[in-house]
């Protein structure tokens, strides 16, 4: 398959459920169609933020070669955290800061054991899963946090010109500097050096470690980030939000054309994938779908991704040999 085609896969993919979906609200449903209106587009840009802003730290780390299983866990335990904080006093800003910091924290945390114990992510950030979300759950007793300040459910209810929700505008701000930092930094270049081949990266000079702890502050500091948006939604720290995140954030960066096997993924094509599992969920609440139905789909299309993703891989080292 041309290399064209393939970087445009994802935004075909995307093009044309945006243009069945109206299509079947008219013609199944017989109802003008809602899906194009400007207040559903902007609840999907809302409802997409969270996995958004963590697909991106995500595709850093899956470019380097890496993968982070805990990141769901992390927006449970900065949630209640950073919710705790502002019941005790603190500035909402304040606050919004206290959530990133555990965020990188945590990610601090993953990148050094990975680092420095030489043991797979996989692994490590899969023991980290249960031990932020255990953390989260002690610190809260497993209740909910309340009483934030009411100014807090503005992060995600303040709009620009009336239709342009605030998380969008934070995600657009990450994606330019993700995107920057990717294509025109000595930190990206290593990290599709790291994922093409690590020890290679490492006799070439690279220190490997240090960027991996990099890489994963980064992601860390990002989930914190949404775990903070996702908290603002309902003005409460709940320690079970973020359950099953991590799936969605991986399935964004690999729908959207980035590789489970390192060195393949861009930011737009990440806010792309994720674009699609929102739009996919959207769509189907519109069409009246059964939420059951909705999960095989995209579990679907996540296997679909995965499988091409492989299909190219084996292409590659065919012709390479």
């Amino acid at each position: 398959m041309p290399d064209w085609i393939k970087r445009f896969l994802p935004f075909i993919s995307l093009i044309l459920l945006c243009a069945l979906i109206p299509l079947c609200e008219y013609f199944v449903l017989g109802q003008d169609p809602k899906f194009l209106t400007l207040g559903n587009l902007a609840a999907i840009a809302r409802q997409t933020a969270v996995i958004t802003i963590m697909a991106m730290g995500m595709t850093m780390v899956m470019v380097a070669g890496g993968i982070d299983l805990s990141v769901g866990s992390i927006v449970g335990l900065a949630g209640v955290v950073g919710a705790l904080s502002m019941t005790h006093g603190s500035s909402v800003f304040t606050g919004i800061l206290i959530f990133i910091a555990v965020g990188a924290a945590c990610g601090l945390i993953n990148g050094a054991a990975i680092s420095s114990l030489r043991i797979p992510p996989f692994i490590v950030t899969l023991g980290a899963m249960g031990i932020y979300r255990g953390l989260g759950l002690y610190i809260s007793d497993g209740n909910a946090i309340v009483g934030l300040p009411q100014g807090f459910g503005y992060f995600t209810e303040k709009s620009f010109f009336g239709f342009i929700p605030l998380p969008l505008l934070i995600v657009l701000a990450i994606a330019l500097i993700v995107h920057f930092a990717l294509g025109s930094t000595r930190l990206g270049r290593y990290c599709y050096a790291m994922g093409s081949n690590i020890e290679a990266a490492r006799y070439a000079g690279i220190l490997v470690s240090r960027y991996q702890i990099t890489y994963y502050t980064i992601l860390g500091a990002l989930s914190g980030l949404a775990g903070a948006i996702e908290s603002a939604r309902t003005v409460t720290g709940q320690p079970n939000a973020g359950e099953g995140y991590e799936l969605n954030v991986i399935a964004a960066v690999v729908i959207g054309g980035g590789s489970l096997s390192g060195g393949q993924g861009t930011v737009v094509g990440t806010i792309i994938g994720s674009l699609i599992m929102g739009v996919l969920a959207n769509g189907g609440n519109l069409l009246q779908i059964s939420p059951f139905i909705q999960k095989i789909v995209i579990g679907a299309v996540i296997v679909l991704a995965v499988t091409f993703d492989e299909f190219q891989r084996r292409t590659f080292e065919s012709k390479e040999a």
